[in-house]
């Protein structure tokens, strides 16, 4: 016997089943797409700013004056002025200058803000500044400026300052004048 084997046509899809076939395989391999520049913009606008840290200034209350001693001897420079909330005497800077060089007091004079300085009963404070301590500084007729500032970090404020001259040989003629 002879075995007849059969043959089946092959299976066409419907016109419609082919044409599926077709746009999906075109959309995952890209036939049909094109390329597009897209350009896009925006009109914002940013502002920004900065500011320095302000430091707040000690404050002159009263007029200085200039103590002058027993025929100079125990002579000062007395000062009453008042610190800005929230700081203490070892923020305060005591700077010491003729015709506007500016130094440090404490270095130059060995004086020391805490000893001689006192606190008042209204919570400012007095402060006498020794003149046999400014010696090197006043000359007869030269004119010290002795200045407060509070220090802050690697912030200052301005200065409270008074102008002060020894006058003649003895205090004779000696003067203080607030200048802030």
């Amino acid at each position: 016997m002879t075995a007849i084997r059969s043959r089946t046509a092959p299976r066409r899809l419907p016109l419609f089943g082919r044409l599926r076939v077709v746009l999906a395989a075109g959309l995952v391999l890209g036939l049909g797409a094109t390329s597009t520049v897209a350009t896009w913009t925006d009109s914002e606008r940013v502002t920004a700013s900065f500011e320095a840290g302000v430091v707040p200034a000690p404050r002159l209350t009263q007029a200085c004056r200039f103590v002058p001693g027993v025929l100079g001897i125990g002579a000062r420079v007395r000062v009453f002025w008042a610190l800005p909330e929230g700081y203490t005497l070892s923020d305060v800077r005591v700077e010491a200058s003729t015709r506007g060089l500016g130094s440090v007091l404490a270095p130059l004079t060995g004086f020391s803000l805490t000893a001689n300085t006192q606190r008042q009963s209204d919570g400012t404070y007095r402060t006498d500044v020794p003149t046999n301590l400014l010696g090197g500084l006043l000359g007869l007729g030269s004119e010290l400026e002795i200045a407060f500032r509070v220090v802050d970090g690697g912030w200052e404020s301005t200065r409270a300052s008074v102008a002060s001259n020894a006058g003649l040989i003895g205090g004779i003629g000696g003067n203080c004048r607030n200048l802030s």
